[in-house]
């Protein structure tokens, strides 16, 4: 298997997408956050001191999907189109962030649904942290990629 990132000397080095298809690509990811039972209900019932924690969280997630390529350091600047941030939980002990990103173009978008997902996990711990700094982010992975020359679905 040949790493697409990697020049011939080895080294770290920008894919050239000039000569892809420009195509519909999207991307779903997943990241679970473990907590205790007590704060999950103080955060589905928006009783957090500092206010909506999902709310923020959802804007968070959006504009870490629109900055990926400044944090990860040989992505793309992507034209996305959409990128959805999503909140369910087990009525227990854990939340679960789905995020969705799509763009019309010759590259992926998979690295902006893993951020999005990554960086609303954060935003929640960030906002409940203050009553459980026993949290966990778990399972951040991808779930299906469409577009290009491969999908993919877990």
């Amino acid at each position: 298997m040949e790493f697409t990132h990697l020049n011939e000397k080895g080294e770290a080095n920008m894919v050239d997408v000039g000569d892809k298809a420009v195509t519909v690509r999207t991307a779903e990811a997943v990241a679970a956050l473990k907590m205790h039972p007590e704060t999950l209900q103080k955060l589905l019932n928006a009783e957090l001191k500092k206010g909506d924690a999902l709310a923020v969280a959802r804007i968070a997630g959006i504009n870490a999907a629109k900055r990926t390529f400044e944090l990860i350091p040989l992505c793309h600047n992507i034209p996305l189109e959409k990128v959805e941030v999503d909140f369910s939980d087990n009525g227990s002990d854990a939340l679960y962030i789905r995020t969705f990103a799509k763009c019309t173009y010759k590259t992926g978008v998979e690295m902006e649904a893993l951020t999005a997902a990554s960086v609303a996990a954060l935003a929640v711990y960030d906002m409940c942290k203050a009553i459980d700094r026993a949290m966990t982010v778990e399972e951040i992975k991808l779930v299906s990629k469409t577009g290009g020359k491969t999908d993919y679905h877990a």
